[in-house]
């Protein structure tokens, strides 16, 4: 991995690992290689290209976790599988110390589909990437602005699960309500035209390291 950590900023087009560390384990369960497009104090937007190869959970036996009945899919013995990103690639945009990412999706041909707020902890920057941790409810925003929450049953069968109490539960609650705010008024990133944004085709695509669930030292927020 290139870049750098600390007060200093990745450069487009160095390659950096997007992570989500398990609910209460603080292990790494998934990992996305992805390009910069831009970091600054502002803002750091990464492009996962299509084909990447990713970690993310599945079942101990390899089944899916999306197939799992949802009463049993929080508790269910867990592992970890090497994939493909598969469809068109994603955009992600973070503002540093914001609860949420979000993310761009276009169908082929580069018309576009949707924002999705993935709520989540604020990232943790190291030298090879960033981390965070998931919190199971997202929001979905239509090129018309309309907007609707997503996951509400995952969010709840994650707190009858105790991967999350009721306090932080009613952060997560409050920080999507936040999003919806900004949604709602129109501001960064959605006003900010990314939806026309197109990535470098000399671009290569990201190479998965064989230490892509290394513990770094955090050096900042």
């Amino acid at each position: 991995m290139t870049g750098s950590a600390g007060s200093q900023h990745w450069t487009a087009g160095d390659h950096i690992l997007w992570r989500y560390r398990g609910n209460g384990s603080g292990d790494v369960h998934i990992c996305r290689p992805v390009t910069v497009v831009e970091d600054s104090d502002e803002l750091l937007a990464v492009w996962m290209a299509p084909g990447t190869e990713c970690v993310k959970p599945v079942l101990a036996n390899g089944t899916p976790v999306q197939h799992e009945p949802l009463a049993t899919r929080y508790t269910a013995p867990r592992t970890t599988a090497r994939s493909r990103w598969f469809g068109t690639g994603v955009l992600k945009l973070a503002r540093p110390g914001e609860p949420w990412s979000v993310w761009l999706f276009w169908e082929r041909g580069w018309r576009f589909k949707n924002w999705y707020v993935n709520l989540e902890e604020p990232r943790t920057r190291w030298s090879g990437g960033v981390d965070s941790e998931d919190h199971f409810l997202d929001i979905t925003v239509r090129p018309d602005r309309s907007w609707d929450w997503l996951d509400e049953d995952e969010f709840a069968q994650a707190q009858q699960a105790g991967l999350m109490n009721a306090g932080k539960a009613r952060r997560v609650r409050a920080a999507g309500r936040s999003a919806v705010e900004v949604i709602q008024a129109w501001g960064a990133p959605f006003s900010d035209g990314w939806e026309d944004w197109r990535p470098d085709p000399l671009w290569p695509v990201p190479e998965l390291p064989t230490d892509w669930n290394r513990t770094p030292a955090r050096t900042s927020a």
